[in-house]
């Protein structure tokens, strides 16, 4: 009976999963583990780590053509730096208020709610996952987002979250296979 349960659950992710068109992320406790370092001269120097699998799962999702946004409550160089590499162009740094970068981010790509997929962590992500078409929860999240989700990743935040997240997304739009033959190919 559970594995019939489970099988249905991961039935509707997948057709939630099928019609995302845009993934959104938080930072920290996200597409890192949630520590920060502080440089010891002034402070002001903030460096963080990020996962390599995440960030090639990211750039296959753009290459697919699923765009791919950041919103995150604090502002950070080394966000924007990482991004860049990425060559993610949709970002909303220091936002407080996630609800309402999110409402611009969907006025201004055109897209529904039920066209999106977001991962989040903690309090701050509520107002997003509770609208997203996708709600998405790394495994380390808050227990309060953990039972508002659709999805909990087996990963912890910055441990290859995302990257889970991304293979989910190519693997129920069909776009997975391509990309695995691209590389065996090379």
């Amino acid at each position: 009976m559970q594995s019939i349960k489970k099988e249905k659950h991961m039935n509707k992710i997948t057709e939630k999963a099928a019609k995302v068109k845009l993934l959104i992320l938080d930072v920290d406790g996200v597409l890192t583990d949630g520590t920060l370092y502080f440089g010891a001269d002034d402070g002001n120097e903030e460096t963080k780590g990020y996962n390599i699998k995440d960030g090639l799962g990211l750039v296959l999702l753009k290459e697919a053509g699923i765009e791919v946004a950041v919103i995150t409550g604090r502002k950070s160089k080394s966000v924007s730096n990482r991004l860049k590499g990425l060559g993610i162009t949709q970002v909303y740094q220091g936002q407080l208020n996630k609800a309402g970068a999110y409402s611009e981010l969907l006025d201004k790509l055109g897209l529904k709610a039920e066209q999106t997929a977001y991962i989040g962590d903690d309090l701050i992500d509520l107002p997003i996952l509770t609208k997203a078409g996708l709600a998405i929860a790394v495994k380390d999240a808050h227990a309060e987002v953990l039972s508002r989700v659709d999805m909990i990743t087996d990963n912890i935040g910055g441990n290859g979250a995302v990257r889970e997240v991304c293979d989910l997304l190519l693997k129920s739009q069909e776009l997975y296979e391509g990309i695995l033959n691209r590389y065996l190919e090379m």
